[in-house]
């Protein structure tokens, strides 16, 4: 299915039962109320769905079941987090076997590669498959920080086509959009930089409080381009926080329990993550209970 890389793509959570196992049901029920939602597009095995903690025939068999029930009414995007080009590649030909849109990828795991090694290893993925990818260029979390001398690189590869904007500045959309104009689309990837980076120019956003409130985050991407920036700006202020604990050490946990407030997730998370508890839950569950109070319906 054909990728715009415009709009709203939830990084959904991979929900766990009791027994640490995927809690499929779970999921489905979350995956249906962001298409009702009218999110474009999903992607799974990033960090909120613990790529880290998946087993490989895990994240192929969410990827194949999602598929099966989205029916192609939107595309499924599968995250490539691997330490080294074999696994990438490998990873990237089974996504393409398990029925995946495309790709969003992220550098090199835990070796801090330079530029030319960082750039080989994308090459690598982008010739091995015909998948569209984004590009995840979070150097805050990941540590290597794709430069847009490394995109001009990338811009005569025809299937590198977006990326996820997770550099915490937002003047970066500007200088991307200066130099490539339309060349790579580019998706917010900082809740909390959601609204300034799309009325900046950005294509979309890579979204996280989505998992538990698909409807005002599809809300503000609409107003934003629609012009409806005083109702977009107003909605996002009561969002924010909210969207504040995507950018937590435990985004993971505090989104899950985000989820579950709204009845569309599960508290269970796959260990060395263990489930809030005490004064840490009390405070998060009681700002994710302020907003829901004051939630417009």
């Amino acid at each position: 299915m054909e990728i715009t890389w415009e709009g709203v793509y939830p990084a959904l959570t991979t929900p766990f039962t009791a027994h640490d196992e995927i809690d499929y049901p779970v999921f489905e029920k979350n995956l249906n109320a962001q298409m009702a939602a009218g999110v474009h597009g999903v992607i799974l095995g990033g960090t909120l769905g613990e790529a880290s903690s998946l087993l490989n025939e895990e994240k192929y068999d969410l990827v194949r079941f999602t598929v099966e029930k989205t029916a192609s009414r939107i595309p499924v995007i599968m995250n490539i987090a691997e330490q080294t080009t074999r696994g990438a590649v490998a990873a990237a030909l089974e996504a393409e076997r398990c029925g995946a849109s495309g790709l969003m990828l992220l550098p090199p795991m835990r070796y801090n590669a330079d530029a030319r090694e960082t750039l080989s290893y994308f090459r690598a993925v982008a010739d091995a498959t015909p998948l569209p990818v984004m590009i995840y260029n979070n150097p805050v979390d990941y540590k290597i920080l794709v430069t847009l001398d490394m995109f001009a690189e990338m811009a005569s590869w025809p299937t590198i086509r977006a990326v996820k904007e997770s550099t915490r500045d937002v003047t970066n959309v500007t200088r991307m959009l200066n130099r490539f104009g339309d060349r790579f689309k580019i998706l917010c990837g900082v809740d909390t930089l959601a609204l300034e980076s799309l009325l900046l120019g950005a294509h979309g956003w890579v979204a996280g409080l989505v998992d538990a409130f698909p409807e005002e985050t599809v809300a503000i991407y609409k107003m934003a381009k629609n012009g409806q920036v005083a109702e977009a700006a107003a909605l996002y202020r009561w969002f924010m926080p909210l969207l504040e604990l995507d950018i937590h050490p435990k985004l993971v946990q505090y989104i899950k329990l985000a989820e579950v407030a709204t009845g569309l997730g599960t508290e269970h998370v796959r260990a060395p993550r263990l489930p809030l508890e005490g004064e840490e839950r009390e405070r998060v569950w009681k700002i994710i209970q302020d907003a829901i109070s004051t939630r417009k319906q």
